[in-house]
């Protein structure tokens, strides 16, 4: 009896998590617009977004104004973040596109490379972070999923796990218009 309800509850477990991960690149196949990595980043664009625990509560709330330019072969993504309890903080990125809506980007604290693809109006990202931690550091991964609803705006979803156990959630939007009305 024990035993058949372990296996009952390693059953449901499996099946649970792999309920979570039911999103892939494949059924955006065809939709539009074209996410279209560099064009839509290119210049100036904004964010607006929160982090939640896995519980959902919002721990954090931040601000990103990014400027994405071509450097020879690689498109940089400048970051500047401001966090709602004032801190800030910077992140460049240096993409390559790979051909065939692949993108390898780098970034100082990005653990190796961050691995992308975009099919339609997605783009997954998928890399380890190396975060700043209780006076310490801590290595998380993330499964960065970026929609892009119309010319002017991407909706961003990123799952944090660690140990393959989420630990958060980063929910952002982007938009091509400076939503505080202040010019660039």
């Amino acid at each position: 009896m024990i035993r058949r309800f372990m296996v009952a509850t390693v059953v449901a477990f499996t099946l649970l998590l792999a309920g979570c991960s039911s999103m892939t690149l494949e059924q955006f196949r065809g939709t539009q617009p074209a996410f279209a990595l560099t064009d839509y980043f290119e210049g100036k664009t904004w964010g607006h977004g929160v982090f939640q625990s896995r519980g959902g509560e919002i721990k954090r709330q931040f601000r990103v104004e990014i400027d994405g330019y071509w450097e020879g072969e690689e498109f940089v993504l400048d970051e500047d973040f401001v966090y709602d309890d004032g801190e800030t903080d910077q992140r460049t990125w240096r993409i390559t596109p790979t051909g065939e809506g692949r993108y390898i980007g780098r970034a100082d604290d990005i653990i190796g490379t961050a691995e992308g693809r975009e099919v339609g109006q997605a783009l997954n990202w998928r890399y380890e972070l190396r975060l700043p931690y209780d006076g310490s550091t801590i290595d998380v991964s993330f499964d960065d999923w970026m929609i892009r609803q119309s010319e002017n705006v991407v909706i961003n979803r990123a799952t944090v796990t660690k140990f393959g156990i989420q630990v958060g959630e980063v929910t952002l939007f982007f938009t091509k218009s400076n939503p505080d009305g202040e010019s660039s």
